[in-house]
């Protein structure tokens, strides 16, 4: 074990990503990134290291951590000759986006994390929202009606009497005559 050669990076590194994406036009392309250059590789490895940290911390940042045209280039790093075919193309916004954080993945961490993106849109490993998104989401939920409410109520009334009878909602409880 100890003096066997390692094996070629071939062997078990990817050297392209290829991702349908289906158009405006409804035809469905796969698009082909390939590996990035080291360089370009370190730059995006810098970009998504520092934008990490700012979202461990939680709270926005006070300076514009990327404009938009290191926005752009950032994309450009990540999906390579794709980033110019899927203009051309005429490949809509949220498409392109995805495919790029899709690529970003894979240069930053593996394929299986990429796949992961791919399939899902959320962060890899990342953690459930907390409180604050999550009542967020709810106030814009879509919904018209309200659902069930998840809130117990209260066992007593007044607060006063730990035995007293619950009181029932409109329209449930004994008649009175």
């Amino acid at each position: 074990m100890a003096g066997e050669p390692f094996e070629a990076l071939d062997q078990f590194l990817d050297d392209f990503l290829e991702l349908p994406v289906k158009g405006k036009d409804g035809e469905l392309r796969v698009y082909r990134i390939e590996d990035p250059s080291a360089e370009d590789g370190i730059r995006i490895e810098r970009i998504t290291t520092l934008a990490a940290r700012l979202a461990a911390g939680e709270k926005r940042p006070t300076v514009e951590v990327l404009d938009d045209e290191e926005e752009r280039d950032l994309y450009r790093m990540c999906l390579g000759a794709a980033y110019d075919e899927m203009l051309a193309d005429g490949v809509g916004w949220s498409r392109f986006k995805h495919v790029a954080l899709t690529s970003m993945f894979w240069v930053i961490s593996d394929k299986e994390t990429a796949e992961e993106f791919w399939k899902t849109g959320q962060q890899p490993g990342g953690k459930a929202p907390n409180r604050e998104a999550r009542r967020a989401q709810a106030k814009h939920a879509t919904s018209g009606s309200a659902g069930a409410s998840t809130t117990r109520s209260p066992s007593s009334s007044s607060g006063t009497k730990a035995g007293s009878r619950r009181r029932r909602g409109r329209g449930q409880g004994r008649s009175q005559t």
